[in-house]
C-alpha cells in the first residue's frame, strides 16, 4: 500500500515550526495501549494515558497532524458542537448539562495544555458568532442568558447591526455575540507540539506506519507492513481516514470535503480595518463561512463543506466569490494558500465516543462535524480516564446517544446527505 505521506500544501505546514520526523514501526513491541491516529484525537489520548503512568505506542499512516488536525480553520470555540438540549432523553437533563458544561471546559483543557508544554501555536483570544438575520441575532441573547447560567468567567456581549464594523469590515451581518473565552490559532503546531509533550513522556510515536489489519482478543495486536504491535487495550482515533480499518465504526461517519484559502500578508492598516480586535469569526448558514487573520496578517477563510466527495478543481476560485461577497474593499487580493481535507460528520452532528460492545478493550472517538479543536481534547481525557480508572462518567455521557448508520453503504453515504443539505440550504434561502 502507498501513501501520500506529505503534510498538504497548506498555509500552516509552510509556517509550521520545526518538527523532526518520527520513526516508521520496523518491530514487534508491546505496550499497555495502541493508539491509532496521529491527530489531536489521537496525540492527546496518548498524551493523557501517559501522565496516568501507562506505556502507549501511537501509530500514525501519514505525519502527526496530516488530517484535519492540522488543516483546519484553528478556531478555538466553545460548544460540543450543535445544540445538545434535544439528547436529554438519551442522557437526562443532569447529562445534558454535562454537556454543556463539557463545550466549555473543553477550551480550558486547550488553554492548560498550552500553558503546561509551553506550546507556541500563536493563540489569540476573542471570537465572534456572527447572526446572518435578526432572528438568529435575538437569539445570541438565550445563549448569552444560559452561558451566564452555566458560570461562563469570560466576557459575553452583543453587539448590535449598527456597532458590527467594531468587530468586522462587513456589511453581511444582523448582529454578533462576542466571546472573549474562545479564540483562534495554529492548529498544526499544537497538534505537533503536543506530540513533543508526549513523547517526552515515553509515548513511542511512529509515523508512515499504516495499521494494515487488527487482531482482537484479550491481548490486541496491530499489524503493520514491517512490524507489530500488541497491547491490552486500543484507541481508534482515525475519525475520517478510518476507512475499513474497523467497519463496525466506517459507516457511522461520513468524511466531507472542507477548504480554506489564505491570502498574501495584508498591509497592517487593511487588517486592521477588516477585523479591527482580531477575533475568529463564524457566521450562521448551513454552508458557513469562517476566518480569521493570521500571526503574519493574511486573511484565513474557510468553509463550503462538499458532501458530494468530489473536491472543487480550483479551490481558490471556488473560495473567492465567498471572501469578495463578505468583504468586496479587498478586491483583486492574492490568494497565497489553497487547500482542503476531510472532516468526520455524524448524523445527528454528535461527536461518537465509546467503546466496541464486541470488543470492550476498544475504544473510539470520532464524528467532531467541524468542532474537534476542542472536543478532541476532552474526549481524549475521557478515553484515558476509562482505561487507566476502568470508568468514567463523562464517557458513559457521550456514548449513551445513539448514533445512525448512513444509508446506502459506501457508495451511497456522500450522494444522499448532499442531496439532504441541499434541502437544508434551499429552505435557507426561502426562509
Amino acid at each position: 500500500m502507498s501513501l501520500d505521506t506529505r503534510h498538504t500544501a497548506s498555509y500552516y505546514a509552510a509556517t509550521a515550526r520545526a518538527a523532526a520526523p518520527y520513526p516508521t514501526l520496523d518491530a514487534e513491541l508491546i505496550a499497555d495501549v495502541c493508539v491509532v491516529g496521529g491527530g489531536l484525537t489521537g496525540v492527546n489520548t496518548a498524551l493523557e494515558l501517559a501522565e496516568r503512568g501507562l506505556s502507549v505506542i501511537l501509530l500514525e499512516a501519514r505525519r502527526i497532524g496530516w488530517g484535519a488536525s492540522g488543516r483546519n480553520g484553528g478556531q478555538l470555540i466553545r460548544g460540543i458542537g450543535h445544540d445538545v438540549s434535544g439528547f436529554a432523553r438519551y442522557v437526562g437533563q443532569e447529562g445534558v448539562r454535562y454537556l454543556k458544561q463539557a463545550g466549555i471546559d473543553s477550551v480550558e483543557l486547550v488553554r492548560e495544555r498550552i500553558d503546561q508544554y509551553a506550546i507556541p501555536c500563536d493563540l489569540r483570544w476573542g471570537f465572534c458568532e456572527l447572526a446572518n438575520t435578526p432572528a438568529q441575532f435575538a437569539a445570541f441573547s438565550t445563549e448569552q442568558d444560559e452561558l451566564a447560567s452555566l458560570g461562563y468567567r469570560h466576557e459575553t456581549r452583543l453587539v448590535s447591526a449598527e456597532r458590527i464594523h467594531e468587530v468586522v469590515a462587513s456589511e453581511q451581518y444582523a448582529g454578533g455575540l462576542v466571546d472573549m473565552g474562545s479564540g483562534h490559532l495554529h492548529p498544526l503546531d499544537l497538534v505537533q507540539g503536543e506530540a513533543r509533550a508526549a513523547a517526552s513522556l515515553g509515548v513511542q510515536i511512529f509515523e508512515q506506519s499504516p495499521v494494515l489489519r487488527i487482531e482482537h482478543g484479550a491481548t490486541v495486536t496491530l499489524h503493520c507492513a514491517h512490524g507489530k504491535v500488541r497491547a491490552k487495550s486500543l484507541v481508534l482515533g482515525c475519525n475520517a481516514h478510518l476507512d475499513e480499518l474497523e467497519p463496525r465504526l466506517t459507516g457511522k461517519v461520513l468524511p466531507a470535503g472542507s477548504y480554506v484559502v489564505a491570502t498574501e500578508p495584508l498591509p497592517e492598516q487593511v487588517a486592521n480595518a477588516l477585523i479591527p480586535q482580531n477575533m475568529a469569526l463564524c457566521d450562521q448558514k448551513v454552508g458557513l463561512d469562517y476566518y480569521r487573520l493570521t500571526a503574519d496578517r493574511r486573511l484565513l477563510f474557510g468553509g463550503a463543506c462538499h458532501y458530494s466527495g468530489r473536491d472543487p478543481k480550483d479551490i481558490a476560485a471556488y473560495m473567492l466569490p465567498k471572501v469578495r461577497k463578505v468583504f468586496p474593499q479587498l478586491g483583486e487580493v492574492r490568494i497565497d494558500y489553497q487547500w482542503g481535507g476531510m472532516i468526520g460528520i455524524t448524523a445527528n452532528r454528535f461527536p461518537q465516543v465509546g467503546r466496541l460492545s464486541q470488543h470492550p478493550n476498544v475504544y473510539y472517538a470520532q464524528g467532531y462535524s467541524g468542532h474537534g479543536l476542542n472536543v478532541t481534547h476532552w474526549t481524549a481525557r475521557l478515553l484515558a480516564e476509562a482505561i487507566a480508572v476502568g470508568h468514567s462518567r463523562g464517557l458513559d455521557v457521550f456514548s449513551a446517544v445513539p448514533h445512525l448508520t448512513f444509508p446506502g453503504g459506501k457508495a451511497l453515504r456522500s450522494p444522499l446527505l448532499a442531496l439532504g443539505m441541499l434541502w437544508y440550504r434551499v429552505r435557507e434561502v426561502l426562509g
